[in-house]
């Protein structure tokens, strides 16, 4: 309650200053966070309804969204994403070293530098109504590679963290082990994506339809929520597929009825209300006193992402022969690096980049 009370507040100032209402749910976040005096809200909740918003933004743009207008933009966000998730997390554990870190604590750095934030990315293009061009269409398709190798890379951080210098796991550290996780993994994700392409092509549009039929609004709307929520906890609990993807799987699924049109509008209100409470959760998360503490640190951090991964994707675009203005938007949207990544945090502190001997 005091994060949606708050983000009004703090949003609807913002948008009288001339400002982007996400700014104003930011600093609300702040606001009501640990790091400042005052009123402290509960995380733990924020952080559970901020999944939920994940879930219903996903869904949402995947209605928008078909496996044609994916796989037409394969062949620039496949190695798009990869290069450009390679030169950041160079770049930021190249930065780590330099400070001093280890170099678990310094590739788990550079890797969530080297990714974008998917709810900030797509509600910057939706807000700007680019999700249905080209230009959003990579960008989306980007995300998702990235998406998918996040994936990857979390399952495989544990397995390595004896390689590099962290605690190892019960069970894992040898290459046999890290072998048979990435298969594992690889076949999961291979599965789920089948299942989806397979199974729920056929299923939810049909779901649908049978809802639709008994002429209730409260069961459509219900069921659309449903298939959004269910499907994404399904998909990270079954084949540890992120939220965000399983959800996005599910209404490109979904967009394959004729009725996608009014789950769509039925879905809209919740995904901007669970929306603005995922970007409060982000501002949350915000310690000033880092801004103090270290300037040129925070300096650094801000050129990898706003300069370096916007300079990295930009030429890999215009390389590819595309336009400058794809160039400049893919740039842009790729600069909107991982806002809350719990598992980043979960999986650093594996490799000892959570522990002071890390810092400089």
């Amino acid at each position: 309650m005091a994060s949606s009370s708050m983000g009004l507040i703090i949003g609807f100032a913002a948008a009288r200053l001339g400002l982007p209402p996400l700014v104003g749910y930011l600093i609300a976040g702040i606001i009501i966070g640990p790091a400042t005096p005052g009123f402290v809200a509960d995380m733990a909740l924020a952080g559970q309804l901020a999944e939920l918003g994940i879930m219903l933004m996903m869904f949402g743009v995947g209605l928008h969204f078909s496996v044609e207008d994916l796989m037409e933009v394969k062949s620039i966000a496949i190695p798009g994403a990869v290069f450009q998730i390679a030169v950041a997390t160079a770049l930021g554990a190249g930065t780590a070293r330099w400070w001093g870190w280890g170099l678990g604590g310094a590739l788990v750095f550079g890797l969530a530098l080297s990714v974008a934030s998917t709810v900030v990315l797509l509600r910057a293009l939706e807000d700007r109504h680019l999700l249905n061009s080209l230009n959003g269409r990579i960008a989306v398709g980007w995300l998702v590679v990235e998406d998918l190798v996040v994936v990857l890379i979390l399952v495989l951080l544990p397995a390595l963290a004896g390689i590099l210098g962290g605690a190892t796991p019960a069970g894992n550290g040898t290459e046999g082990s890290i072998w048979i996780t990435l298969a594992v993994t690889l076949g999961k994700v291979a599965a789920f994506v089948g299942l989806m392409l397979v199974a729920g092509r056929r299923l939810l549009p049909r779901l649908l339809w049978a809802v639709a039929r008994t002429g209730s609004r409260e069961l459509f709307t219900l069921a659309v929520i449903s298939a959004a929520v269910g499907i994404a906890y399904l998909s990270a609990e079954l084949f540890s597929v992120s939220f965000a993807l399983g959800a996005f799987f599910a209404g490109m699924m979904m967009r394959e009825s004729a009725l996608s049109h009014r789950a769509a509008e039925e879905s809209l209100p919740f995904r901007d209300a669970f929306s603005v409470l995922f970007f409060v959760s982000v501002g949350m998360l915000f310690d000033p006193h880092i801004v103090l503490a270290e300037p040129l640190r925070l300096a650094v951090v801000v050129a990898i992402i706003m300069v370096g991964k916007t300079v990295a994707a930009v030429m890999l675009v215009l390389a590819f022969r595309y336009p400058l203005n794809t160039a400049l938007t893919v740039g842009a949207s790729s600069r909107r690096s991982a806002s809350s990544p719990s598992s980043w945090r979960d999986s650093g502190c594996r490799l000892g980049c959570c522990h002071g001997r890390d810092r400089a």
